[in-house]
């Protein structure tokens, strides 16, 4: 993800969550937070989804998944977080977390089709409805390490 990206990023993050980033958050995550690591998907030149994580140590915590909802059902957020996995894996993470709301069944069914299972819930976590979120986690079996290469397994 960059700057010039943030139009497409905005509309999504818009039509998606009731309480959406503003520009000023996606530009101080993708250029001042050395933790920081953002992905668009395109479509041509249009951004169609997006994504984010931090890797701490050896732990990546997803930030935020979002697909444009003409392209949802076309395994655009599947690709997105599949890019997470392995981009994490090859920083070094052994293990990937994320909150996601009580409501959003949707996302819940992704996360675990992709290997996240439920480890707990943080009550009244998102601030505009005081929704809990359920926390998920995915753990990594690393058969080689980074930095030449190699393949990874996730299970």
């Amino acid at each position: 993800m960059s700057g010039e990206n943030l139009d497409g990023v905005l509309a999504i993050e818009r039509v998606s969550f009731p309480t959406p980033w503003t520009r000023h958050s996606f530009l101080n995550e993708i250029y001042n937070n050395n933790f920081a690591y953002y992905y668009v998907a395109l479509a041509g030149r249009q951004v169609v989804g997006y994504t984010g994580m931090w890797i701490i140590l050896d732990e990546a915590h997803i930030t935020n998944v979002a697909v444009h909802p003409d392209y949802r059902g076309r395994r655009v957020g599947e690709i997105l977080l599949n890019v997470l996995v392995q981009e994490a894996m090859y920083l070094g993470a052994d293990r990937m977390t994320l909150e996601v709301r009580v409501s959003n069944l949707p996302a819940q069914r992704l996360y675990e089709r992709l290997g996240f299972y439920r480890a707990g819930v943080r009550r009244g976590y998102y601030n505009d409805n005081r929704e809990d979120a359920i926390i998920m986690w995915k753990h990594f079996l690393k058969e080689k390490g980074p930095g030449s290469g190699e393949q990874y397994s996730s299970h």
